[in-house]
């Protein structure tokens, strides 16, 4: 988001590299500094070093001065010099909270195309952002820093990147920072910025009243934006009639000096508008990341969709908002303003129902999104269909297209939900339909970092509301998660909450689970006794209960650990209790995989023509139960077996028959390379 993009049509376009770009005014001394500091030797170079980070440049000004504008015009303007492109994080979000480096990382990471590993904290993903940037020649523009600590994590180790950070005060603590302060535009580029909004014409009668204008607004494009864009839609009204009510505006004394020509002219647009428009503004603060859309508009005031689009529209005029694709944005410098003003003039109760109607609407926005990834003629679908039609998708591709572009809204949103503590019910239910849509759509694989952030959030309103059931399945799933990018202790630390959790919650199927993946996360550390304790005490519960296909995967589990330790006696009693197991269950696969591995235990224990027998016997029963690549498999460990025993010519038949299996699909070096491992 920009301070203010000045764009002639109110509609800022969006470069490539992601900056809102338009007419750019004035600043043409700045641009030249700016430009010749890069050049400029640095202290390391003076002192006959090599420069170990990037040159970072600072634009440092009010909101509403246009520092964004500025960064975004010297990127552009330097395209060609970074090949590599440009990235861009904004490190304050609309309500004025400082971005935690974990997020602002992730999202470069994102942009570069780089895999972040869910669940990793701030050192390790800013140490992925450095060294991905330490073989580019990238530009790093760092919008709306709040202090050099924000900046300092994100610094590429590479003095072919640029940085440029945008900030409102200096930033003290980073070497060599080059500042450039900005104020209000000359007073002949505030002119002709005003012209551009207000008309050229009533600007040529009156260059006086224009320019007091421009003085008025103290030459801030954000604040000559409102002015023009409130004269454009009255082209009755003279400048200088505008300027006098301008002066004439009371303002609070408290507020710096150089803040009140936007909030005045902010106020002078602001009051200008209808009721029911002005109330829409100000409901507007309670946007998520600062986007809307129609339906969001129309939640915050309970009016229709088509009056809100039209609404929102007349904002984008009066330079308000700015229109982003099919979302609308709230120009950073307005948030606060925005804030302050519905903090004042609505009433809390009318605030949170605002906020009520506007998640409950994106509740049910993301459940039709999931639906149209549903089969039709299920549950799913036929709830969508009786859902207004505004909030249905035509198919699968429009819903995923609206996830996609919504992402970072509707993940703020969840955030805002759970940390307001007011409506956890609702923000329950929104997360909870977040993950299914992501899930749906993207693949849990694919959208695991923002679901490890989702279950945190779940975690957070369980544990407020001591909902234990709740509490316990968050923990398991961020575990998996753990266990699945290696962090495997800090998964043994959560599966043993959620055991505690589970117990709580008197959940048999949560303190089950947790017992078994308390197992598997020992198993993965290498302590077998431990790993078998713990699967023992889940096979104990599922034998408790009846639970026959939970208790055969277990008694497999068990005598894994057991073959790993060396156990070969107790692993072939378990090995063969699982067998025992998928037969009653008439599960014929699982029989012919679980005397495998009876085959498999022999061999290490030294009994290799048991071994065999037994594989003969599980090809037998592969073959009845339609497995193809087991048989193969079976058929590659008997060769190896007959190698082994020196039979190579009843090796070779094995192998041929395991090849002629495979022909009509699978790959013999798969299966071989399997074979090898195993």
């Amino acid at each position: 988001m920009t301070d203010q993009a000045v764009d002639t049509s109110g509609t800022a376009a969006v470069s490539a590299a992601g900056w809102a770009t338009g007419e750019f005014f004035g600043r043409q001394r700045e641009l030249k500094a700016l430009r010749a500091d890069i050049e400029r030797a640095g202290l390391d170079t003076i002192s006959g070093r090599k420069a170990p980070r990037a040159r970072v440049l600072l634009i440092a000004g009010r909101p509403g001065s246009g520092r964004t504008a500025l960064a975004g015009s010297l990127a552009a303007s330097l395209a060609d010099t970074y090949p590599d492109g440009a990235l861009r994080a904004r490190l304050t979000t609309p309500g004025g909270e400082r971005v935690p480096t974990e997020r602002t990382a992730r999202a470069l990471l994102d942009d570069l195309g780089i895999a972040a590993p869910p669940g990793a904290g701030e050192d390790e993903l800013s140490e992925m952002v450095r060294e991905a940037l330490s073989v580019r020649r990238t530009l790093l523009l760092l919008d709306d820093a709040v202090d050099a600590e924000q900046v300092d994590p994100l610094l590429p180790d590479n003095s072919d990147c640029l940085v440029v950070a945008t900030s409102q005060g200096p930033l003290t603590g980073i070497p060599d920072v080059r500042p450039c302060s900005i104020g209000g535009l000359e007073s002949g580029a505030a002119v002709e910025l005003l012209a551009r909004f207000a008309g050229a014409v009533r600007v040529t009668v009156d260059p006086t009243a224009a320019a007091a204008l421009a003085e008025e607004c103290g030459g801030q494009p954000a604040a000559l934006v409102l002015v023009g864009g409130w004269l454009a839609v009255r082209p009755k009204s003279s400048v200088a009639d505008v300027t006098k009510q301008l002066h004439d505006m009371p303002f609070d004394r408290a507020q710096p000096t150089g803040s009140r020509p936007l909030a005045r002219s902010f106020r002078f647009v602001y009051e200008s508008l209808p009721q029911t428009a002005a109330r829409i503004l100000r409901l507007l603060a309670l946007a998520p990341a600062g986007l809307a859309d129609a339906h969001t508009a129309s939640a915050l005031a309970g009016c229709s969709v088509s009056a809100a689009q039209s609404t929102l529209d007349d904002f984008v005029g009066l330079g308000l908002l700015r229109r982003d694709g099919v979302l609308y944005e709230v120009p950073g410098c307005l948030a606060p303003l925005l804030r302050a003003l519905m903090e004042d003039r609505d009433r809390p109760a009318e605030v949170q129902l605002a906020r009520a109607r506007m998640l409950e609407r994106t509740v049910r926005q993301l459940q039709s999104c999931r639906a149209t990834t549903e089969p039709d003629g299920s549950p799913a679908r036929k709830k969508m269909a009786g859902l207004p039609r505004a909030l249905r998708f035509p198919n699968a591709f429009a819903a995923s297209e609206w996830l996609r572009i919504r992402q970072d809204a509707l993940l703020a949103s969840a955030r805002i939900a759970v940390e307001d503590g007011e409506l956890d019910t609702l923000a329950r239910r929104l997360v909870a339909a977040l993950v299914r849509a992501l899930a749906a759509h993207r693949g849990t694989e694919a959208a695991a970092p923002e679901l490890y952030g989702l279950h945190r959030l779940v975690l957070a309103v369980a544990e407020r509301c001591s909902l234990h059931r709740e509490q316990a399945a968050a923990l398991l799933n961020l575990a998996d998660l753990d266990a699945q990018t290696g962090r495997t202790r800090d998964a043994l630390v959560r599966y043993r909450a959620a055991l505690d959790a589970g117990r709580a919650a008197a959940d048999p199927y949560a303190t089950a689970r947790a017992m078994e993946s308390v197992g598997g996360a020992y198993q993965d550390l290498g302590d077998w006794p431990r790993g078998a304790d713990w699967y023992g005490r889940a096979l104990a519960q599922r034998l408790a209960r009846g639970e026959h296909e939970d208790a055969a995967r277990l008694y497999g589990r068990l005598g894994t650990v057991h073959t790993y330790a060396g156990r070969y006696g107790e692993a072939l009693r378990d090995w063969r209790a699982a067998a025992s197991g998928h037969r009653r269950l008439g599960d014929l696969a699982g029989y012919a995989r679980a005397l495998s591995e009876v085959a498999r235990v022999q061999e290490y224990a030294g009994r290799p023509e048991e071994s065999m027998r037994t594989c003969q016997e599980a090809v037998e029963w592969a073959r009845q139960a339609g497995e193809v690549r087991l048989r193969a498999a079976l058929q590659l460990r008997l060769a190896d077996t007959l190698d082994r025993l020196g039979d190579p010519a009843a090796a070779r038949l094995h192998r041929s028959a395991a090849e002629t299996l495979l022909e009509e699909g699978g790959s013999t070096c798969e299966i071989r390379s399997s074979s090898a491992r195993d």
